[in-house]
């Protein structure tokens, strides 16, 4: 079993990795501050409890056309160019630490493309914010035919696996890519500075170890993943979004950047670099491990950097008393759970899905950020600092060192994932003989699944269905489509299908996004984030999964690779026009229509109706948004009006809001009590960061008279249902699941709110309602009958009470004439597309109720 302790006996590899011109530490240069140290749990809140306030332009960013990306593959290196200046910021937070502030990276660029031959910068992407998005490739000069030759190698190793294995020249030429990823979160600095060092000391380095590294790798830099909040001083970007949760959404434009480079650069090796945890944290992590993973693979080699980057950064000589610093940790090795890998949504564990076979995030041990950067002395944040970007360096030079000595297994290792992954071969579960020099595997460590043969998209003629096509195809996924019908798995399946054949090399990323997942609730006691999650079943897409047999076979079927899908836009001929509001692209293609002005009536199904006068602009709507109007059968229904929400939620709520095209005015407390014009307001949004309770009795009382005037309240949580409670629009007792408590679950949909939606949803802390008033109505139910949990970790509390048999068969969603109440998280960090509606016809619904 693995110890709870994070100080284990230290290897003489220290020595050996302090050796040598490019790996030699500095001496320790420090006063004594001791912080008090960080214990290895969930270090930021997994939730936000504050309102948002992005603004509306960070969204307009992430939402828009994607710019150019990087170089030309084909061309060689360097890469170089001269970038212009950004002006100077007295306000980045970057200089209270000493530290590089944003707008001095173009100039060190610029000095350090000017050092020679060996560093080149590419603009990778613009962040929400609209900052630059650097890439620095250190390698030693490619002509042109020799970097098409390595792209042809790469393309070999992940698409004919089995032959690069057998191929001598590939194995002898081919440059090992290392990807280091720095200020994921912007308020955790110091890995930029690191980089930035490091990539000097190569640039500039003669000595024979440094020419060999630079003759067999590609060494990438993402020099600031998040510059937004690099320069804010926020753990987020522009749109208020946590960069290193949306990997499996990637709704922001830096996510997909980084997604480019890991599909492009194919990294063998990756260090994500974090603060702030005192001794330094070295992944690999604890159980659940994702059970998509080749995980034997990944294991040996993460654990195997691991330790050389313990060596180095205990090497460097900081001391408890002394300096503050502890002796650095593996979690995997010295603790039993709370620091897991299980969900994709992580830097590292995305990686891994691309072909990485050693990932970590690494972090450096001592706090500048939140309380500490305001309450500390200049000179000890520029103390702490300084250690940090020592710290941060050493575990760099030591991956370099680890890459360079293990460059043929780290290559054939990566080799193996692909090969795997294409053949339907059976992954390896870990154990000592697996395993070889990892101590303290067990069975806890085993989580592995069982691939599908494939899966299925039917028709592929729906918004949703093109929109997860679309998707897969951006995640290096191969999708097939079928151009005549076919029978696969004992049934007929439509000409246009989609199908995912899960014999490809990034089987492992494919059935992460699109498979249920599994309730985890049992294996641990406490998870770091989400646990549960599926594309198959919250995107709103029909996805089938065809299971893997020896009777089953894609050979000789109709089906052709696609490199987009097919749109889908189309509106009828004749006549007035019917636009199904079950998407969200829906729901914004009629925002977009009542911007403009045109008369739009809601049917009693929910579904909008468009007048056949408008077919212009409903051709353009269906250009835009890629949706179906198709032919209506009457004109009847209510008037619809544009509705102005103003919104007191979390980041991904206000952004999935401006998705789907509302006009939205972010509020709060302090908002409120500033003295809010609400004459703009139709209706109110709620689910943080609006505490009644706190509200001047100004503040209150027009709240108030906005409520009497008609207007209505959509409420989300804990939070929302209390906004109700305080002002009495809808009766109803809001009994709260565990705060940590998430995952996919079944649901039943009873009402207009929920019409046309999957019967699945997703909880982040549940809610369910009881004891519901007159003229209360359930519009939506946890399914009964057992838990109502497909995948996820919710557990009850220690005295038996909040788990998920409590919340069976309770009401998840509840309305009435003034009021819709959620106890789901229909709008979580802007992921389960799928259920979005949900929210667009609450907010309809009652909004337009405000108006009349």
């Amino acid at each position: 079993m693995r110890t709870t302790s994070s100080v284990l006996a230290r290897t003489a590899l220290a020595l050996a990795l302090s050796a040598g011109s490019l790996l030699l530490t500095a001496p320790a240069q420090a006063r004594p501050t001791p912080p008090v140290p960080s214990p290895v749990t969930r270090h930021e809140p997994a939730r936000d409890t504050g309102a948002a306030t992005a603004p509306e332009s960070a969204a307009r960013r992430a939402l828009g056309a994607p710019g150019p990306g990087l170089t030309d593959t084909f061309l060689g290196y360097p890469r170089q160019q001269v970038l212009a200046p950004d002006p100077a910021d007295p306000a980045d937070k970057s200089l209270r630490l000493g530290l590089v502030p944003y707008h001095g990276i173009a100039p060190r660029l610029n000095a350090l493309q000017a050092l020679g031959d060996r560093v080149s910068v590419e603009v990778a992407g613009r962040s929400a914010g609209g900052h630059r998005l650097f890439l620095v490739t250190v390698t030693a000069p490619e002509s042109a035919a020799f970097a098409r030759a390595q792209e042809r190698m790469r393309e070999l190793i992940e698409n004919a696996p089995a032959a690069a294995a057998e191929d001598p020249e590939l194995q002898a030429a081919y440059k090992t890519p290392v990807f280091f990823n720095s200020n994921i979160h912007g308020d955790e600095w110091e890995g930029t500075d690191a980089a930035l060092r490091l990539i000097e000391r190569l640039a500039t380095a003669d000595d024979a170890r440094t020419r060999e590294l630079l003759g067999t790798s590609r060494l990438y830099f993402d020099i600031t993943a998040n510059p937004d909040g690099r320069v804010a001083g926020t753990r987020t970007n522009a749109n208020g979004f946590d960069l290193n949760r949306d990997f499996v959404t990637a709704s922001q434009p830096e996510t997909r950047a980084m997604r480019r480079i890991e599909i492009d650069k194919q990294p063998a090796v990756m260090l994500d670099l974090h603060g702030y945890v005192n001794g330094t944290l070295i992944e690999p992590a604890t159980p659940p491990h994702g059970e998509n993973y080749e995980y034997d693979l990944f294991l040996k080699n993460t654990y195997a950097n691991a330790l050389g980057m313990e060596a180095a950064v205990d090497g460097l000589g900081y001391t408890p008393d002394e300096d503050g610093v502890e002796s650095a940790q593996i979690p995997f090795r010295d603790q039993q759970e709370g620091w897991d890998d299980w969900p994709p949504v992580f830097t590292p564990q995305y990686a891994a899905y691309h072909g990485t076979v050693a990932a970590h995030t690494v972090e450096i041990p001592l706090q500048v950020n939140d309380s500490a950067y305001s309450s500390l002395p200049v000179a000890e944040l520029r103390r702490r600092s300084a250690v940090n970007v020592e710290v941060a360096g050493a575990a760099m030079r030591a991956t370099l060192e680890f890459a360079r000595t293990h460059r043929a297994s780290l290559l054939a290792d990566q080799i193996e994932v692909f090969r795997r992954g294409a053949a339907g071969a059976a992954q390896v579960p870990v154990s000592p003989e697996t395993v070889p020099g990892v101590p303290g595997v067990g069975p806890e460590d085993v989580y592995t699944t069982e691939f599908p043969r494939a899966y299925v998209i039917p028709g592929g003629s729906t918004t949703a269905a093109a929109r997860l096509v679309g998707h897969l195809i951006a995640n290096d996924v191969r999708v097939l489509r079928a151009v005549h019908a076919f029978r696969l798995g004992g049934r007929t399946w439509p000409q246009g299908s989609y199908v995912v054949d899960m014999r490809q090399p990034k089987r492992g990323l494919a059935n992460a996004l699109l498979a249920d997942g599994r309730d985890i609730g049992d294996k641990v006691s406490v998870m770091y984030d989400i646990s549960g999650w599926s594309l198959g079943r919250l995107w709103g897409a029909a996805v089938r999964s065809v299971p893997a047999a020896p009777s089953v076979s894609l050979a000789g079927l109709p089906l052709r690779a696609v490199r987009e899908a097919a749109p889908v836009g189309y509106v009828a001929p004749r006549g007035d026009l019917r636009l199904r509001l079950t998407d969200p692209a829906e729901v914004a293609a009629l925002n977009s229509l009542l911007r403009q002005g045109v008369r739009v009536r809601r049917a009693a199904d929910g579904s909008a109706l468009v007048p056949g006068s408008a077919r212009r602009a409903a051709a353009g709507a269906a250009r835009t948004y890629d949706v179906v109007f198709s032919p209506a059968a009457s004109f009847g229904g209510t008037a619809l009006h544009p509705v102005r929400v103003a919104a007191a939620v979390a980041p991904g709520e206000l952004f999935a809001l401006r998705e789907m095209g509302f006009e939205v005015t972010p509020v709060s407390t302090a908002v409120l009590n500033g003295g809010f014009d609400w004459s703009g307001t139709d209706v109110l949004f709620v689910s943080a960061g609006l505490d009644p309770g706190a509200l001047t009795p100004a503040a209150r009382g027009a709240l108030e008279a906005f409520l009497a005037a008609g207007h209505g309240l959509v409420g989300r949580g804990a939070v929302g249902a209390a906004v109700s409670a305080a002002t009495g629009l809808l009766k109803a007792r809001a009994v709260e699941g565990p705060e940590d408590a998430n995952g996919v679950l079944r649901v039943v949909n009873s009402g207009p709110v929920t019409a046309g939606s999957p019967a699945y949803g997703f909880v982040y802390a549940p809610v369910w309602f009881t004891g519901l008033g007159p003229g209360a109505r359930v519009e939506q139910s946890y399914a009964g009958g057992g838990s109502p949990l497909v995948s996820g970790h919710w557990r009850a509390r220690e005295d038996g009470t909040g788990g998920p048999a409590d919340a069976a068969g309770r009401a998840s969603v509840v309305s009435g004439p003034h009021a819709v109440l959620f106890g789901t998280e229909p709008l979580f960090r802007a992921h389960p597309k799928g259920v979005f509606p949900q929210v667009a016809r609450a907010l309809l619904i009652i909004g337009q109720a405000g108006r009349g």
